[in-house]
């Protein structure tokens, strides 16, 4: 059995649990228990098997150099942070009370603000500690220390904390019920066998984990080069019966001076040509043939970006987008933080008149996500989002272009800002865009669909 240095003692009596306080009343406290314990381990409160203590309460007078004083800010998953400490004179540490004296040995955890991150102290030389960090010391060496350590860390500790926390104003570890939490005990030696099967686990995870980052580093490699190849019109084979995109082109003119004759859309006054260097590129991209280079507003019917004043949040009615709502190729519509009344959009529809098949893309802040319009649910868009109405051009292909490192760079380039970069609506509209035979952009989008449907397959079972 485990001997302890206890102040209480719980026991099994008719297969239920009670608990000896020291003035030798009983209670039954059967409704505490989490789980049942093998045998040879034993419940106990983790007061009766360390002390616990806090910080310094007030703000010591700090000098150039002297004795460490740590707070939270220096407790992370890694341990405490010696680099940048402030400094007390030896004076007044000398005059603190133990509980603010962590010594070697002692289970270092933040206490305010940062939860838990439980360290084991090994330092020899004297520091001290503000409020904001706690640390146990043990009573028996019986108890591992990192058998604590990894108490501390797992779920059964942390539905203690969640109890006694839940809706309070301020997140702390009270060291008044902390000190009343259960932990269970196994003999000494079974706590050494725990704790090096949790290193070994540990270390199996950690492996795992930075694998599931080192995958997600590249199928996002692999989505931006499978993005390349479409935009260097090497994703999917030419066909010769393709009708080149040249006549395309010409039907969209076509289409767009009929409308602009029947007054739906206005003529842009400024006149935008393509002009074909000696080696025909941009972005140092060689079209193949049946491709031709086109200006985005060329290809567009129109294209807007939403409100620059959006209104005051209602907290109802239309949702009221940003950037942030679009990602993953999609219009998040469901995480609205902003509502307008349906007045207001209204009004503001009049201007971007958004539909099913227009072109979502990002142009401040995060520029250059894109998605396609696939809802007839209503919504408004700050200005953060531009809205490009595709003419004859298969919206799912030009989505996917914004999102080609070729463009995503000449968008970034072409922002201005400091602190929040942004791009202009003038300059998206001279944006050169690769394009190729309606049939073949079909075959591209369905291609890139095929692909990342199964990098995204791959990419969730990381989770």
């Amino acid at each position: 059995m485990t001997h302890l240095i206890i102040k209480n003692t719980i026991f099994i009596y008719d297969n239920l649990h009670y608990e000896q306080f020291q003035d030798g009343t009983v209670k039954c406290i059967e409704d505490e228990i989490p789980f049942e314990l093998p045998d040879g381990w034993e419940w106990t409160r983790i007061q009766n098997i360390t002390q616990i203590c806090l910080g310094l309460t007030h703000t010591p007078k700090y000098v150039e150099s002297g004795i460490p004083f740590y707070s939270v800010k220096d407790i992370s998953s890694g341990g405490l942070d010696t680099t940048n400490p402030k400094y007390i004179s030896v004076a007044e540490f000398e005059k603190f009370p133990d509980g603010a004296k962590p010594q070697y040995g002692d289970i270092l955890f933040g206490r305010v603000g940062t939860l838990g991150k439980p360290t084991i102290v090994n330092i020899n030389s004297p520091f001290g500690i503000f409020v904001s960090l706690g640390f146990f010391r043990k009573y028996s060496h019986e108890i591992t220390s990192k058998f604590l350590v990894h108490w501390m860390n797992s779920s059964l500790f942390w539905d203690q904390v969640n109890m006694n926390v839940k809706g309070a104003v301020l997140t702390n570890l009270n060291t008044s019920w902390l000190s009343k939490f259960l932990i269970p005990i196994p003999p000494s030696k079974e706590q050494a066998r725990i704790v090096a099967q949790c290193e070994i686990t540990i270390r199996y995870i950690e492996k795992i984990e930075n694998t599931g980052i080192e995958v997600s580093n590249l199928i996002t490699t692999a989505k931006s080069k499978i993005l390349d190849l479409a935009i260097r019109g090497k994703l999917v084979p030419q066909d010769p019966t393709d009708e080149p995109a040249s006549m395309l082109l010409e039907r969209i003119r076509e289409e767009k001076e009929e409308l602009i004759k029947q007054g739906k859309i206005k003529r842009d006054k400024k006149k935008s040509v393509i002009f074909k260097g000696e080696d025909n590129s941009y972005y140092g991209i060689h079209l193949p043939d049946g491709w031709n280079w086109a200006i985005l507003k060329d290809i567009s019917f129109s294209i807007s970006d939403g409100s620059h004043n959006p209104p005051s949040d209602k907290g109802f009615g239309v949702p009221l987008l940003s950037a942030a709502n679009i990602n993953n190729n999609s219009v998040l519509i469901d995480n609205a933080t902003r509502w307008i009344t349906n007045e207001e959009w209204e009004i503001e529809n009049q201007r971007t008149n958004i539909e099913m098949g227009d072109v979502l893309l990002t142009i401040v802040g995060s520029i250059g996500r894109s998605a396609v319009v696939e809802t007839k649910e209503h919504f408004a868009l700050q200005r953060s989002v531009a809205v490009i109405k595709p003419c004859f051009i298969i919206p799912f292909y030009l989505m996917h272009i914004f999102q080609a490192p070729q463009i995503k760079k000449w968008l970034n380039d072409n922002s201005k800002g400091t602190a929040q970069k942004g791009i202009y609506l003038n300059a998206i509209s001279m944006m050169a865009v690769p394009i190729p035979p309606l049939e073949e952009q079909s075959r591209i989008v369905e291609q890139i669909t095929v692909a990342f449907d199964q990098l995204d397959l791959i990419s969730n079972a990381l989770l």
